[in-house]
């Protein structure tokens, strides 16, 4: 086994995808295959082991992605401050710092937070408090009062959906690969829950999903907007100022580290993932893999076994998915993206690759648009989002 260098992250790293080739799906072409004097270059390198010859990620590969992102935003930052001025007149009374156009986005004040979201125009009190309550401000994320957040996007269209009665409406909608988007799942309003909290992985801070259908067949909704990634593990994050450092550090390797018994720093405090995901993926719980699936793909890898694993601790492959939903402008979702990788390492890793399934913000409002439901939502998310 050979000692590569890889960039950005290991990609045909046949220990992660146990089998698969590495030019399985387009993945290999982000690396390219250089002689052991590559260090001339302007690489970034990070240790890793490989069955393959040593690869590497091109620095430029990065600063390409990056000034992507840039621009990307900065076009949605342009529209967010003209829908500022078109929607919300008297701005001074509901946006934080209303005059840091070209900065960032609107940001709502605390008290005017739920005004981030698309209610129906000329709504009755009890229907917006009905909406609101979908999400409880205790749920909502730290950005949430931003325009860029992805939370307040999945209530304005889930939620919405849910609160009139048309999530039936997607019952015909096909991801990206022309498989039904939410499968055998019941498309209910009555079984959509946002932030449905986890507890039988063994977590000190629950799973909760951003969206998520319950019944016999429940359907687990992960939702992204303008984030540069699907979710990453936080153990490798860790700071030598936090108080858990220097026992649960980890540097992004299933491997025994800092005296541990276990290769995995979140084992040790109890939680299950690797007492499951053996049996839902393709990676092996008692052999070393380097770099460790979960660091960069975390988000997705919990959203699988929180369908996976039932609350009795059975694990079944066949009742249940993921669907990650993401904006097609996003770099990071676009081939050779973080976001992009991340689903394609999870998905190609699964024993079931139908657990995870994938679809644009994009085609789900051009459906709603083609059947004609909540023409006033649509109207709205292409003033706000352009979408």
């Amino acid at each position: 086994m050979s000692l590569g260098f890889c960039g950005l992250r290991c990609r045909g790293n046949r220990t992660l995808f146990a089998g698969f080739p590495a030019e399985k799906d387009g993945l290999a072409e982000q690396t390219a295959v250089i002689p052991d004097t590559s260090a001339s270059w302007n690489m970034s390198f990070t240790p890793c082991r490989c069955n393959t010859a040593p690869r590497v990620s091109c620095e430029f590969k990065r600063g390409e992605m990056a000034s992507q992102m840039v621009d990307y935003k900065a076009e949605l930052n342009l529209r967010y401050w003209e829908y500022q001025r078109s929607q919300f007149p008297v701005w001074q009374k509901f946006f934080d710092r209303p005059l840091a156009q070209g900065i960032r986005p609107p940001v709502f004040r605390i008290r005017e937070a739920w005004r981030n979201v698309i209610v129906k125009p000329n709504a009755s009190q009890q229907e917006v408090d009905m909406f609101l309550a979908l999400l409880p401000e205790s749920d909502r994320h730290k950005w949430f009062r931003s325009m860029n957040s992805s939370q307040a996007l999945a209530q304005s269209v889930l939620g919405n959906l849910a609160l009139h009665g048309f999530l039936t409406g997607l019952t015909e909608l096909l991801d990206d690969n022309g498989a039904r988007l939410l499968g055998k799942a019941q498309v209910l309003s009555d079984n959509f829950t946002m932030e449905f909290k986890i507890d039988y992985l063994g977590e000190p801070r629950r799973t909760s999903l951003d969206g998520y259908l319950g019944g016999d067949y429940p359907v687990a909704i992960e939702c992204k907007f303008t984030e540069s990634e699907v979710g990453t593990c936080s153990r490798p994050r860790l700071r030598p100022a936090d108080s858990n450092y220097d026992s649960e550090h980890c540097n992004g390797s299933y491997t025994r580290q800092r005296a541990r018994k276990g290769r995995c720093s979140l084992s040790e405090i109890g939680v299950l993932y690797w007492q499951y995901i053996p049996q839902l993926f393709r990676w092996n719980s008692d052999s070393d893999l380097i770099p460790c699936p979960l660091n960069k793909n975390y988000q997705l890898v919990r959203n699988i076994l929180a369908v996976g694993v039932k609350p009795d601790g059975q694990v079944s492959a066949a009742n249940g998915h993921v669907v990650l939903i993401y904006d097609e402008r996003n770099p990071a979702f676009q081939k050779g993206g973080e976001g992009f990788m991340a689903f394609a390492e999870t998905q190609q890793a699964l024993r079931e690759p139908t657990m995870l399934r994938k679809c644009s913000w994009q085609r789900i409002i051009q459906h709603m648009r083609n059947k004609g439901i909540l023409a006033w939502l649509t109207e709205q998310l292409a003033l706000k989002y352009g979408m």
